[in-house]
């Protein structure tokens, strides 16, 4: 399989945003100036830590401003939510990211709906999700549109080719399936405890799109010929380094496309976040 090369993408992406965002800001004072990101982080998770510097390095190669309010872990909730809702009121900030997951004992939904859905970059809350799911959307969600981005880097035609997505959350699975079906896929999903047994759905599958949080849930040697495998997996080792959902033994004999881990889906994700930013940014001017 051709490694599918995450770091190129990205850099594309992000050629184009930092661009868009010097076109921006040679407009007249009052319309759209330069984009603006806030981020809220909680706690002293490493990863969280590290997707959000990724996050802040993108915006500085790009031209966003970046802002991030730290909490600490037993801090309330309230605490978080206050945070998001100075994020929603100040009118230099075009788009607002809450770092998941929160500690325990914090409910992700009720912070993520007190975002103003006018400026939630990452597409999950709820009135967000409907106008997606609806074909009215404000933002494609980022993690959709870096997956989009990826398979359309392969040149693969996409109607009438079949998707398999492997998932735990349907608030992934749903807006990708939309998305998909809406190039004229067929797609099959398979959610939580009703987890398909993959090889049978691999084989027949164009593309094939795993999301699970366990090391090699999918085989690449399963894959049909020429199919696409996008590896969305993050799998913690004790080491401190990270392995996806992909067991990719054989895939450098089969003809198709792999996402490396790490190196694949997480760079162009981050791009596509400040695709976001960027149209929040026109949307609200």
């Amino acid at each position: 399989m051709t490694i599918l090369d995450g770091k190129k993408i990205a850099a594309d992406i992000r050629a184009r945003v930092k661009a868009e965002v010097a076109a921006l800001g040679r407009l007249p004072a009052g319309r759209h100036g330069t984009p603006g990101l806030g981020v809220v982080l909680v706690g002293t998770d490493p990863a969280s830590h590290t997707y959000v510097r990724l996050k802040e390095k993108a915006c500085a190669e790009v031209g966003i401003r970046f802002e991030r309010t730290l909490i600490p872990a037993a801090a309330a909730q309230d605490d978080v939510l206050a945070a998001v809702r100075a994020y929603n009121d100040r009118a230099d900030i075009d788009a607002v990211l809450v770092q998941l997951p929160l500690p325990d004992g914090m409910d992700e939904n009720a912070v993520i709906a007190a975002m103003d859905p006018a400026k939630d970059v990452d597409g999950f809350h709820p009135d967000n999700l409907k106008r997606f799911l609806a074909g009215e959307p404000i933002v494609t969600p980022v993690i959709v549109n870096g997956l989009l981005q990826l398979i359309a880097a392969t040149g693969i035609p996409l109607p009438g080719a079949r998707a398999a997505v492997f998932a735990n959350s349907t608030i992934f699975a749903e807006p990708l399936r939309v998305a998909l079906e809406a190039r004229g896929m067929h797609v099959t999903t398979s959610l939580g405890k009703n987890l398909a047994d993959t090889a049978p759905t691999v084989a027949g599958a164009d593309v094939v799109i795993v999301a699970v949080g366990k090391p090699a849930y999918v085989r690449a040697k399963d894959c049909k010929d020429g199919a696409v495998l996008i590896d969305v997996g993050t799998n913690w080792l004790p080491d401190g380094s990270y392995v996806g959902d992909v067991d990719a033994e054989g895939a450098e004999a089969k003809p198709g496309w792999l996402t490396p881990v790490p190196g694949g889906v997480g760079p162009v994700t981050v791009a596509a976040l400040t695709e976001n930013v960027v149209a929040l940014n026109r949307a609200r001017h």
